[in-house]
């Protein structure tokens, strides 16, 4: 393998071109009108525009890639997450292209991209289910009489959704029917797919996934969890590894469903089984993500592992470079998500020009990034401009070393989600690690944050006024001398 397709852009694109270069890959960039002087573009050994801003006009026209990739003899596309990360077809029209695509096949994809046919499989296995249908409902009535056996509150959700697109908590019987219609037309919109199935609802669980690796040989090894419970809008802002709640035994359970999820499908390369955990710390599975997570930093902060090299030396045909019993669990780290999002309102999306962009740096702290200092934040794509990751020997300290790093981030032209992220970290719901996926709901409230600002500019005002006086009173004592003379007057 010589030469790399990323089929994705910003710091992800970065972030593969930069393994890539470390294994003496060469990397080819694709990108929009939009991206032209984005630093993937100008990381890139070789840069194609491939169409207009809009995702449907450029990162998503398959053909067009693939047709890049073999004009320009790469031997393998990356497709990162999002975009085609999780598309069959596009896997498959690699394959057929005679390229290397550095994922799984266009099988387990399909498998494990509908979220019926991911628990049809991973049930075979004995994996724990969250009670509800494992078909496509058929009818309303059909709704009705299932949720009547498992009891309200339910929840009805897309089968081929995501990002919380399709999902709908129905209370009561008199919501089922509306609710129903609202989820499968929102469904039908966003994946050209309206199937719906039901789950008893959780009502506050933790979400804990696992990361796993497998190569083309059957080996398998799980790379322990992530707890990514505190979410806006069932996307997640903040992520840790390991999580404070599991234990042993109950990390080791999770690990081998999520390896009996992935031989069922017959999986291979970088995935991710999501569970939710009850108060009990019970876990049913969720889905199973087919692609590279956007979390998956904290995986190798605690494990050493490059997750991206392993991707690509699966895909290259070889056996996984480590065992099971190579892994351990080393320390404790955390994410944010630095995303352009105002949390003084709601987390809308903000747009605008990055003015002043200073990221930290020290022992233990890690930038994922894909913009500069002058760039404008384009309104096309995912409002994420960056991931603040930081590593410490134990939970505590990299708690600590989370605030300082975002203390030294300086951001000034566009909201984000920075202030929200030195908020959480410091509840007393997040130092403990009582909370879950309602962590928002429960904690958050934007005024919080304009009386954390309030109060720290009170301090700073009366710091600035002490330092000011105690200058003052300095300078009165302090003597000066007068040229051409010995003596010293007072000032």
């Amino acid at each position: 393998m010589n030469k790399i397709l990323v089929a994705n852009r910003g710091e992800i694109a970065l972030r593969i071109m930069r393994t890539a270069k470390e294994m003496n890959i060469k990397t080819v960039a694709v990108y929009s009108e939009a991206d032209r002087n984005m630093p993937f573009v100008r990381f890139a050994d070789e840069a194609y525009c491939i169409g207009p801003a809009a995702s449907s006009q450029s990162y998503l026209l398959a053909d067009k890639i693939i047709q890049v990739a073999k004009d320009c003899n790469a031997d393998a596309i990356h497709p990162g997450y999002g975009f085609l990360s999780e598309n069959a077809q596009f896997s498959k029209a690699v394959s057929d292209a005679g390229l290397i695509f550095i994922g799984p096949s266009a099988q387990s994809i399909e498998v494990m991209g509908s979220k019926i046919s991911a628990k049809q499989a991973a049930k075979k296995f004995g994996v724990p289910m969250v009670p509800g249908t494992e078909d496509p409902l058929q009818s309303v009535e059909e709704a009705v009489a299932i949720a009547s056996k498992i009891g309200y509150p339910i929840l009805i959700k897309a089968s081929a959704g995501g990002g919380g697109k399709g999902m709908r908590v129905v209370n009561s019987e008199g919501e089922l029917a509306e609710q129903m219609q609202l989820a499968k037309s929102e469904a039908l919109s966003a994946f050209g797919n309206d199937d719906v199935f039901i789950e008893k609802y959780v009502a506050a669980p933790k979400h804990i996934e696992i990361q796993l690796m497998g190569d083309q040989h059957g080996n398998y090894v799980y790379l322990f969890e992530r707890e990514c419970s505190i979410q806006r809008r069932h996307q997640k802002l903040i992520e840790e590894a390991p999580s404070s709640c599991l234990t042993p035994s109950i990390r080791e359970a999770m690990g081998t469903c999520a390896v009996a999820v992935a031989k069922a499908c017959g999986y291979y390369g970088a995935g991710t089984v999501e569970f939710l955990v009850d108060e009990q710390l019970n876990f049913y599975f969720l889905e199973m993500n087919t692609r590279l997570q956007v979390e998956h930093c904290v995986t190798e902060m605690i494990t050493g592992i490059d997750l991206v090299k392993a991707q690509i030396e699966v895909a290259r045909g070889e056996v996984l470079s480590f065992t099971q019993e190579d892994l351990k669990i080393n320390g404790h780290a955390i994410e944010l998500r630095v995303c352009a999002e105002d949390p003084y309102n709601n987390f809308l999306p903000d747009t605008g020009t990055l003015e002043i962009y200073i990221t930290p740096k020290g022992p233990g702290v890690r930038v994922d990034d894909g913009y500069e200092q002058g760039q404008a934040i384009p309104i096309f794509y995912d409002p994420m401009i960056a991931k603040l990751i930081v590593h410490a020997p134990t939970r505590n300290e990299a708690i600590q070393k989370m605030s300082r790093a975002i203390d030294e981030y300086h951001i000034k032209g566009i909201q984000t989600t920075l202030p929200f992220g030195k908020w959480a970290i410091h509840t007393a719901a997040f130092a403990n690690g009582n909370f879950d996926t309602k962590f928002i709901d429960t904690y958050f409230k934007s005024e919080l944050l304009q009386s954390d600002d309030e109060a720290t500019q009170e301090i700073a005002a009366k710091m600035a006024l002490y330092i000011w006086e105690q200058e003052k009173i300095k300078n009165k004592k302090q003597p000066i001398a007068v040229k051409g003379s010995k003596k010293k007057f007072p000032k």
